[in-house]
């Protein structure tokens, strides 16, 4: 039945689904309603959310774009720190830091850590880069990677700085943001041969409206730097839940930068005030250009419709892809030694003992509470700091590295003169203990 403007047609099925009934379509292309096509403008927040912080990282963020769900960059206020990627324990060895979790950068740079099975060790070196010189950032950096000139010049007043951390010039992201940009111009474009004045609002309220939240959200990534001086080593251990442990052998500097201080983010716009008021003409932006593109033409909305579903898969695609891939990292040089015996392990016990022998301590296991505070764990770590003085390093060929490196055929791999059985000297401990209880 049909009547008045409504263009629905319902079918009623015949006695028992029999010969009288049919399934009906839309008579005419005129038939079809796509008023809830607005819809489709705010959907997918939970894939734009994923990469935003990486994205505003970059200028072009600033360009006027279609994107979905644009309402996930209005937040009331911003986040201050980049968010931290995991939950592990992390221990300087001969700082005495601690942390429960690993910073954003840290995490990404050691992603590959998560395909590491229980009870695992692994050790890497973390270096700065040094094979890179100094330069001034040069236009692709400032455009597409988020780095500012202003970091040398408050350090030292030169305008040539170290490589530093930076967002992938051709990531994933620089392509999903330059489609959203073409869509916009295409959009745009067939809004005027239309002749469509609501599509026409609805495009360019839309797209600006992604420059506002590029103005708003646009940062640049500060990592924390040490005051000159003398410091110990930097060598940090992080332990997971599962018993896996991963050592890192670096300097102070890039301990503090990657592991203990947080990152800080450098907005654009530093005045919280006039970011809500940016939030709160955004809104406004969004409600409007809902409103318009609920108005236009049938043909145009089957054009805006398209247009959501293809850049909201993308976004979809960029939000499932390794973090790393978003990312540029090549200011840190990570290579991976080995360990004499292999990185897997049996039991926590293998798996502790050696990660004290790659450190030669054992303060980081009381510090970061990495094993049981009872005088037998008390002995066992003793003995285990005394075996471990002996460890050295052997040149060797590394199997199957997850940090490879730039030569593998000059691997190193680290080892104690006399093989130690931690799982039969923790045995021994035990029966002691429990024969003199007798």
């Amino acid at each position: 039945m049909s009547g008045g403007g409504n263009n629905v047609t319902i079918s009623m099925p015949g006695p028992g689904w029999g010969p009288g009934w049919q399934m009906l379509w839309p008579p005419s292309f005129s038939s079809f309603q796509l008023d809830i096509v607005g819809f489709l403008a705010i959907l997918g927040e939970g894939s734009v959310t994923a990469n935003a912080q990486i994205s505003a990282l970059s200028s072009l963020s600033l360009l006027p774009r279609l994107m979905p769900a644009p309402q996930a960059l209005l937040l009331p206020t911003r986040p201050a720190t980049l968010e931290p990627t995991t939950k592990a324990t992390v221990s300087g060895v001969f700082n005495g830091n601690g942390k429960d979790h690993i910073y954003h950068v840290a995490g990404i740079l050691l992603s590959k850590a998560d395909e590491m099975p229980a009870f695992s060790v692994r050790c890497v070196k973390i270096s700065k880069n040094t094979r890179t010189p100094k330069r001034s950032p040069s236009w692709s950096d400032r455009a597409f990677r988020g780095q500012s000139t202003k970091s040398g010049a408050k350090e030292n007043t030169q305008t040539t700085s170290e490589p530093s951390v930076k967002a992938n010039a051709v990531g994933p992201m620089a392509y999903v943001t330059l489609l959203g940009f073409t869509l916009s111009v295409i959009l745009f474009t067939i809004s005027i041969v239309f002749g469509d004045g609501m599509s026409l609002v609805a495009t360019l309220s839309l797209s600006l409206l992604s420059t506002l939240t590029g103005v708003g959200n646009s940062w640049r990534l500060e990592l924390p730097k040490r005051n000159a001086g003398f410091a110990p080593p930097g060598d940090t251990v992080i332990k997971w839940a599962n018993g896996r442990y991963l050592v890192i052998r670096c300097d102070e500097d890039v301990a503090r930068a990657l592991f203990f201080a947080p990152e800080r983010i450098d907005y654009l716009i530093p005045s919280a005030a006039i970011y809500r008021l940016i939030s709160l003409v955004g809104t406004l932006m969004l409600m409007l250009g809902v409103i318009a593109l609920a108005n236009a033409r049938l043909e145009l909305q089957f054009a805006w419709g398209g247009a959501y579903i293809i850049i909201n898969a993308l976004y979809w695609i960029a939000a499932a892809m390794p973090p790393r891939l978003h990312w540029d990292l090549s200011c840190y040089d990570v290579e991976e030694q080995g360990i004499v015996g292999g990185n897997a392990n049996e039991n926590f016990t293998e798996a502790l003992w050696k990660a004290i022998m790659l450190t030669k301590s054992t303060d980081w296991v009381v510090n970061g509470n990495a094993a049981p505070r009872t005088d037998a764990w008390k002995e066992w770590l003793h003995q285990a700091r005394d075996r471990a003085q002996t460890a050295e390093a052997y040149k060797s060929i590394l199997e199957k590295p997850l940090w490879p490196g730039k030569a593998l055929d000059k691997g190193v791999s680290w080892g104690v003169r006399e093989k130690w059985d931690a799982k039969e000297a923790w045995d021994h401990i035990i029966k002691a203990q429990a024969a003199d209880a007798v």
